[in-house]
């Protein structure tokens, strides 16, 4: 298994938003105000060349990246602008923005027969998450545990609040995954809390899956929504790993301090 796919495609609405406290200069305000998050300067290289790197030291080789047909700049940037010596980068694109689902859906072609690990941009993910994808040798996600993203994210508490929890079976497989879960729900759950990152490990049945699936109440395609098809109809079987470490995250402009500063002295090799 050596493919991965990452979802680029989003608007970035709220990165576009402007936030007086946030300390930028005047590069990231720039890139900000386009929305494309993984393009955000670190330093002196995107936010997404940290996590290409390490996807690079976990094995993988073959990249796919999701994006729009309006997103010439991250084109331009991997299939010009940068040396690739450890990865092979290419594209797929998302023609409208419908959602995660039928993002995973664009990258069919990329993704043939193959296993693929399915990630998203505006996210920094520990090494040994994708690691383990790699290793377990079946379809399955990463589930990383609620205090230990407290504790040690960026991501504050009030946020981590509504993250999509997984709920597991006996076999250590995914049951479901509840999104945005109300207080009583959370009550209900045992501890400790798993909490869904999009760190996936798929196969090829995820694609029909993408493409049985209607629309959420927000009007989009949900990989979430896929993957109970593929569990309820399919027969499908997602194994959990499930992992006491930090995710950080890229959604706003305030966060864009705190990430950069997590990611200090990172040495790129893509």
């Amino acid at each position: 298994m050596d493919k991965a796919l990452i979802l680029a495609r989003g608007r970035g609405t709220r990165m576009q938003k402007a936030d007086s406290a946030a300390a930028l200069d005047e590069r990231q305000a720039a890139v900000a105000a386009t929305g494309v998050k993984a393009l955000i300067p670190l330093a002196d290289r995107p936010f997404l060349d940290y996590l290409l790197t390490t996807l690079a030291d976990a094995g993988y080789r073959r990249i796919c990246l999701v994006v729009g047909p309006e997103q010439d700049e991250i084109r331009d940037y991997y299939q010009h602008r940068v040396k690739l010596q450890r990865l092979s980068i290419q594209f797929a694109i998302q023609a409208e923005a419908r959602g995660t689902a039928d993002a995973v859906a664009a990258a069919e072609e990329f993704a043939g027969q193959d296993p693929f690990l399915m990630l998203n941009s505006d996210n920094f993910y520990p090494l040994e998450a994708c690691r383990a994808l790699r290793a377990q040798g079946e379809a399955g996600l990463v589930l990383f545990e609620r205090d230990a993203m407290l504790e040690h994210s960026n991501i504050a508490a009030e946020r981590v609040s509504m993250f999509a929890v997984g709920e597991i079976d006996q076999d250590g497989c995914l049951r479901r995954i509840i999104e945005k879960p109300d207080a009583e729900t959370l009550a209900r759950l045992p501890l400790p809390l798993w909490l869904s990152m999009n760190c996936w490990r798929f196969g090829p049945a995820i694609f029909p899956a993408c493409r049985s699936i209607s629309p959420s109440p927000r009007g989009e395609y949900e990989i979430v929504a896929a993957v109970q098809y593929a569990i309820d109809v399919l027969g499908e079987r997602f194994h959990a790993v499930c992992m006491r470490a930090p995710v950080l995250d890229l959604t706003s402009r305030g966060d864009i301090a705190p990430v950069a500063a997590r990611l200090a002295g990172m040495e790129i090799r893509l």
